[in-house]
């Protein structure tokens, strides 16, 4: 690091002076990293922005409006540790989703993870309100859904999409919501709408108040907070259907969770 410092500042002093143009220190100082040269951002088409935009403004007023609020008294009358209950609860019912598209991506090993956490947290963490499987034995939960299935056979994303409550998406990952509604155990349960819709909230909230401010931070930093989600729900889909992105740092947390307010399932398609 020190010897960085000294390079920069070195080649900085040589273009104040005269000896150097900028492109030469350009090139000496880059070739240090050359092995480390990030791969192209690649980006996801957005014909539909004026659209998108619309929608992604009606979603930032419900979000500041409705759901972080609510999600901010839920926090007042419930206790972290009973939130995250909750939401391990939510979490081990969802199991058929990750699995089953775990297995129609032969990925056995991602099966047999979802498979054993599935069976260990019914069991020892008493119908899946804790979560032994990753506290005791280490084994996390994987990220499987239809539109990674999708696009580890190849299917591009279409095009982007902003959900109306859902959020960041895109033609083939909306589709993919669409199929994984169909392996969610809640909606067979015999509910009614309303009822199936207010088990839905209580999970989409949940989690948002677990989050720690993920998309306050977005807006109050980013100039265009629209493109940037775009560009980091793209990268982030990327990585997980197993291609190379330009950075892999990318958020883990309600903001970009698919299903985390779906009216898909709200309203048991």
């Amino acid at each position: 690091m020190l010897l960085r410092i000294f390079i920069s500042c070195f080649f900085g002093y040589l273009i104040l002076i005269g000896s150097v143009s900028a492109d030469d220190f350009d090139a000496a100082f880059g070739d240090e990293f050359s092995d480390n040269q990030a791969v192209a951002e690649k980006l996801i088409a957005d014909p539909l922005q004026t659209l998108n935009r619309g929608t992604f403004w009606v979603n930032d007023k419900l979000y500041f409006y409705l759901f972080k609020p609510a999600a901010r008294g839920y926090r007042l009358v419930l206790p972290r540790p009973a939130r995250v209950s909750v939401g391990n609860f939510f979490s081990n019912l969802a199991t058929p989703i990750r699995a089953g598209n775990a297995l129609l991506q032969l990925e056995f090993r991602k099966f047999g993870t979802e498979t054993y956490r599935f069976v260990i947290n019914t069991t020892f963490g008493i119908g899946g309100l804790f979560d032994p499987a990753e506290s005791v034995a280490g084994v996390k939960k994987q990220v499987e859904d239809f539109g990674q299935t999708l696009g580890r056979y190849g299917f591009g994303h279409g095009f982007y999409l902003v959900l109306p409550i859902v959020g960041p998406s895109s033609l083939r990952d909306a589709t993919g919501v669409f199929v994984d509604s169909f392996a969610d155990p809640i909606r067979y349960v015999n509910l009614e709408t309303v009822e199936y819709m207010g088990v839905k909230f209580l999970d989409a909230e949940t989690r948002l108040s677990l989050d720690r401010e993920t998309y306050e931070g977005i807006v109050h930093d980013s100039i265009d907070p629209y493109l940037f989600i775009r560009a980091a729900y793209a990268q982030r889909r990327l990585a997980q259907v197993g291609e190379d992105t330009y950075n892999v740092n990318i958020f883990e947390g309600p903001l970009f969770d698919g299903d985390l307010l779906n009216p898909f399932d709200w309203f048991g398609f």
